[in-house]
């Protein structure tokens, strides 16, 4: 007889706009706390200086994770001209000074430069593994690290003037892995100059932005006045730019066994994500599936 798992059958995706002084993880471990759902997990590292959207899944939803953690993201970050740091932001020590204060102008010229595929070095304070170890935890303890260049895409980046205290206010947009800190570092040093960056915001993942994001405090309020349902988005909402397809009841039994369904009409699009399709029997979600000669091929199935 199988042993019965533990936790509650909540499915969805909260979204907390998590403040600055702690971690994705502790997020997480906090939700599990209250929900105690059956699983858990973020979409996406903030660091703990960081603040805005953290999708957390829930359930089944962490099965659509992937769609998440792939997602397009934005940020918005303030520019602190005159000191690189250690860190890259505002924690590190000072390593280089400078007095090269660019003009609005030598900004925007600029800023082409770093757009599409780009090479970028990533922070030695950073959570990438280097021989089984996070980089940040080798130079904490005093070891030299080389950071290797990783090529990253950047779809977008704004220029959006200066603050009382002559800070650089940016927003990008840019795909997985992108480190804010080293593009903010990489912008002062084209221009001559030296930067750290500060009050580094994330305002977009995917489908979610800080409108259907709420607070840690109002997740805990919520989860002791209202039944989960009423207020976890539903797990379909992390899916909703993979193309829809709607079954018979006889395919959608095929599919719930994790079977193939022959189709005959072509379902192939040429801007469809990944390749893949959202199967819904009665608008509810069913799975989501890959569409190979003539096949629908299950590649995730939902118990919803």
């Amino acid at each position: 007889m199988a042993r019965r798992k533990k936790g509650n059958k909540i499915d969805g995706w909260i979204i907390i706009d998590k403040p600055q002084g702690i971690g994705s993880t502790d997020v997480v471990r906090r939700l599990k706390y209250l929900l105690k759902p059956l699983k858990i997990g973020h979409g996406g590292t903030l660091d703990p200086l960081a603040t805005g959207i953290l999708p957390i899944g829930l359930g089944e939803a962490t099965k659509t994770m992937p769609f998440v953690t792939d997602a397009r993201k934005v940020y918005q970050f303030k520019l602190v001209w005159g000191e690189e740091r250690s860190t890259d932001d505002l924690e590190g020590d000072v390593t280089v000074t400078s007095d090269v204060r660019p003009t609005e102008q030598q900004i925007n010229d600029i800023l082409p430069s770093f757009l599409g595929a780009i090479e970028q070095i990533p922070p030695a304070y950073s959570a990438i593994k280097i021989d089984g170890k996070r980089a940040y935890d080798l130079v904490r303890a005093g070891e030299e690290v080389e950071m290797k260049a990783r090529t990253v895409e950047i779809h977008d980046l704004t220029y959006l003037g200066d603050n009382d205290q002559g800070e650089s206010l940016f927003e990008v947009m840019c795909g997985k892995g992108t480190y804010i800190r080293s593009l903010g570092r990489d912008i002062a040093r084209k221009l001559g100059s030296a930067g750290h960056i500060r009050d580094l915001r994330r305002t977009k993942v995917g489908p979610f932005d800080l409108k259907s994001a709420i607070s840690l405090e109002k997740s805990e309020q919520l989860s002791n006045s209202a039944p989960a349902h009423e207020w976890v988005l539903p797990v379909m909402t992390a899916l909703d730019d993979i193309p829809a397809l709607a079954l018979t009841e006889a395919e959608a039994t095929k599919v719930r066994h994790g079977n193939a369904v022959k189709r005959t009409d072509d379902l192939s699009q040429p801007d469809q994500k990944y390749g893949f399709i959202r199967l819904l029997f009665e608008q509810q979600l069913l799975a989501i599936a890959k569409y190979e000669d003539g096949l629908i091929k299950p590649v995730r199935v939902f118990n919803l």
